[in-house]
């Protein structure tokens, strides 16, 4: 019962990691908390629901509980989450980080997190949504623990990303180049790095991966307005539990907020998940208050 309850901690953790990662990529270059990130969550699932005619009824591979359509529907709803952080940046934060003020930026986030909620609720209405009315079958994988083939396909698609992602941050000129403007961005912009540029892709990256998250909690639980502001605080969590402004700890982050929501459900039921959470940070914090992959300033 205990490791099943860890699998499913897992298949959580990993969404959480990714929604982490776009959190602290934006603290870290842009020096602010995005309490709208949740949103792009929400409106990577929702924006998936716009190619549904490619998978609505068509076959699937293997034993996953959908085919090919849906993964054109994943780079779909990359693109315009993408798309979409950009704009909110460029309408929105862009102006605001002129004057300086940091305080401004995260009032304005929650702005935008309220508005960003209207619109989908105004677009898609307030019923959750489904990708599939298929009822996902769970095999034993390991002695004592099942999974539905979608929930295994999240989990190694996430691994994935998150090679990738370390790849691009280490192996790129770009990804070097937005290392170097997290630590200063003045000596940065002194050493020629176009910060702009660099800004861009972080709004780019943040978006896509927000966007993949929340196309993999709709695969696995189910799509509703409220998902990216029911996830934002355990992503916040998360992310400072690793050590704000490390990629790698909001991975940890996530993994750690995940299995510990899901083991607390037996002991103390799931109402309490997101208490759980933030005591589990709060007691870290004490012993590593700079994060546990953190690293003191």
């Amino acid at each position: 019962m205990i490791a099943q309850y860890a699998a499913d901690g897992i298949v959580l953790g990993v969404t959480l990691a990714l929604g982490a990662i776009g959190l602290t990529l934006t603290y870290n270059i842009l020096r602010f908390a995005n309490f709208a990130h949740g949103e792009f969550l929400t409106f990577g699932a929702y924006f998936a629901l716009l190619f549904a005619p490619l998978f609505a009824g068509a076959g699937t591979l293997g034993p996953l509980g959908f085919g090919w359509g849906f993964l054109v529907a994943v780079a779909g709803s990359v693109l315009l989450t993408a798309l979409l952080a950009l704009v909110i940046d460029w309408l929105l934060y862009r102006p605001l980080r002129k004057s300086d003020i940091a305080v401004a930026l995260v009032i304005a986030s929650f702005g935008a997190s309220l508005m960003l909620r209207n619109l989908v609720v105004f677009a898609w209405g307030s019923q959750p949504r489904y990708y599939s009315r298929s009822i996902a079958i769970a095999s034993e994988i390991l002695p004592g623990v099942r999974l539905s083939p979608n929930e295994v396909f999240v989990v190694l698609l996430t691994a994935l990303l998150m090679l990738a992602l370390h790849l691009f941050l280490t192996r790129t000129r770009l990804g070097q180049q937005m290392r170097a403007v997290s630590d200063t961005p003045t000596m940065a912009q002194v050493a020629g790095i176009d910060v702009r540029r660099v800004v861009r892709w972080t709004w780019i990256i943040g978006g896509g991966l927000a966007a993949v998250a929340g196309m993999m909690f709709g695969l696995t639980v189910q799509i509703s307005p409220e998902m990216g502001f029911n996830l934002i605080l355990p992503m916040f969590a998360a992310a400072i539990l690793g050590g704000i402004g490390s990629v790698y700890g909001a991975v940890l982050g996530g993994l750690i907020i995940g299995l510990a929501q899901s083991l607390s459900v037996p002991l103390i039921g799931a109402d309490y998940k997101p208490a759980v959470a933030f005591m589990l940070m709060f007691l870290i914090l004490l012993v590593r208050p700079h994060g546990i992959l953190g690293e003191s300033s």
